[in-house]
């Protein structure tokens, strides 16, 4: 029995090893060069070159003999509305006694799909989290139906690295999407999150403004929707000068109430006397469009764990053309999309398919707020309580090099020429293990650094972030920021493609371990 059991593991491993070495940096290249063109328009979400981006991947994945995900497409149809604010007519008001203050872009960043006015009393409910899990909960003493919250970006204790909620890092709690959801499910009308008065970092309005050209992205590039969203109150971005507003006839300052918080670990949430907030949100222009997830099926050959999934994912979109010229979008993300494809190739040419059934999904809209990756978890193709573990590629072709967004924020290695980060691995200790077991064959410099830091905000940046929220080990492969992040300057003749073909070769046999295991990786709450 032991002699089998060694025979059938040394077998299993050339199996795997010979799918590995199908990966070819060479047509990775091939299909960079194609995907970054000119001819593809920078892949700007429901423009005609992210329609192009989408036809060719369907077309990749039917050549390489993957089944279509959906039925008899590998098109998941997500319904989009794009629109652009009237910032003119969108403003912030805030009324307390005979005094009135108005705000308007950049005090107070409001984007929202629709056309509304609303008001409410305004109430204070500190960092907006519900953790039961960590015995917490900043709503506990306050009543949010019909009001306007305002809350505190980022989490608690942020900078103690004994805290529950992960010191130094972030858990899902910090993410501005749960504390809406949060805000939403305790019936509140509107949520105004300020950054922290004793922060130690960026506020999110200064770490966009590090990046050449944001403001000018802001301005041109459109907002998207979910025409079906989870969250259906706006989530409004007010800079340290209206939270004060919003304090002023409360007898306490954000700073004493940050620092009650942090001391204790207690909310310190309250009312704000006769202070009230009236939104306006006018929109300019409104359409809605329909954007496709791409999605192709490896299923598995074991007669009871086919019904369960293994996710390999990317997005192909970005921004397109702007007034400086094409954004190519070379490393993000037609690096991870070219490497789903890849995989495709790579496991679809292999003779004895996997146990598990792979799902490989390249997304739309991410840059516009993970749009199609939040879709799928709405509307999954497969059932999210037997989907055992994901890995997401974005921006996995460049070498990680200091930028005006990292500096002063994260040291970077001087050499990370074979180096790629893991973010998200803290919420599955055992799927680190499944990567770094698989990566003694492969020789790449895991980094784990991502998982520490709180102020850029990157562990809710990108595909996984949606699945994770949903309880699945999943996993952002990523190889970090450089100067050309956004710029037309992303170019495929830039890439690193010895080490995105190693990159590829990895996440081919750490999958290939995940759908063959019997013990697939857990999520760590």
């Amino acid at each position: 029995m032991r002699f089998t059991i060694l025979l059938v593991t040394f077998c299993g491993f050339l199996h795997g090893q010979t799918g590995a070495d199908a990966i070819q940096a060479s047509r990775m290249r091939a299909d960079l060069f194609f995907l970054a063109s000119e001819a593809l328009e920078g892949r700007m979400s429901l423009q005609r070159g992210s329609e192009a981006a989408i036809e060719w991947i369907a077309s990749e994945f039917a050549k390489a003999g993957l089944k279509p995900a959906n039925g008899a497409s590998f098109f998941q149809k997500t319904p989009l509305i794009e629109y652009r604010m009237d910032r003119n007519q969108t403003r912030l008001v805030v009324k307390r006694g005979d005094l009135t203050s108005e705000y308007q872009f950049p005090d107070a960043g409001i984007s929202f799909p629709d056309d509304i006015a609303i008001s409410g009393a305004a109430v204070f409910a500190g960092f907006g989290i519900t953790a039961p899990e960590y015995g917490y909960d900043d709503y506990a003493g306050v009543d949010a139906r019909g009001k306007i919250v305002l809350i505190f970006d980022h989490e608690p204790q942020e900078r103690d690295p004994r805290s529950v909620f992960k010191g130094k890092g972030n858990t899902l709690h910090a993410g501005s999407y749960v504390k809406a959801l949060n805000a939403q499910k305790h019936g509140a009308l509107a949520v105004l999150i300020a950054a922290e008065p004793n922060r130690k970092h960026l506020s999110n309005q200064e770490r966009l403004a590090r990046v050449p050209g944001s403001p000018m992205r802001q301005a041109r590039v459109p907002s998207q929707a979910l025409a079906e969203r989870e969250v259906r109150i706006p989530s409004i971005s007010i800079t340290d000068k209206v939270a004060a507003e919003l304090m002023a006839g409360s007898g306490k300052t954000l700073a004493e109430l940050e620092t009650a918080i942090d001391a204790g670990l207690k909310p310190a949430s309250m009312g704000l006397g006769d202070t009230r907030v009236e939104i306006r949100a006018v929109t300019s222009e409104r359409r809605r469009g329909i954007s496709s997830n791409v999605a192709g099926l490896v299923e598995g050959s074991d007669p009871l764990l086919k019904d369960e999934t293994i996710v390999f994912s990317a997005h192909y979109d970005h921004d397109g053309v702007l007034a400086d010229g094409l954004r190519p979008g070379a490393d993000d993300n037609g690096s991870g999309t070219v490497g789903v494809v890849e995989l495709a190739r790579a496991f679809g040419a292999l003779g004895e398919k996997p146990r598990r059934s792979l799902l490989l999904i390249v997304f739309a809209a991410e840059e516009r707020g993970l749009l199609g990756s939040y879709y799928y978890t709405m509307h999954p193709l497969r059932p999210l309580a037997t989907t055992r573990a994901m890995i997401n590629f974005d921006m996995i072709g460049r070498n990680e090099t200091p930028s005006r967004q990292t500096d002063g924020l994260i040291d970077i290695d001087a050499d990370t020429s074979n180096e790629m980060n893991l973010v998200g691995a803290y919420y599955s200790p055992e799927y680190r293990e499944f990567v770094e077991r698989s990566n003694a064959r492969i020789g790449l410099r895991l980094n784990y650094k991502w998982d520490e830091e709180a102020a850029l905000n990157v562990f809710f940046r990108s595909d996984q972030y949606p699945f994770v929220l949903r309880g699945i080990p999943a996993v952002w492969w990523f190889t970090g920021f450089h100067p050309d992040y956004h710029q037309t300057t992303d170019m495929a003749d830039k890439i690193n493609y010895a080490k995105m073909e190693k990159i590829v070769r990895l996440a081919f046999l750490t999958g290939l371990e995940f759908a063959n295991t019997a013990r697939p990786p857990k999520f760590q709450p």
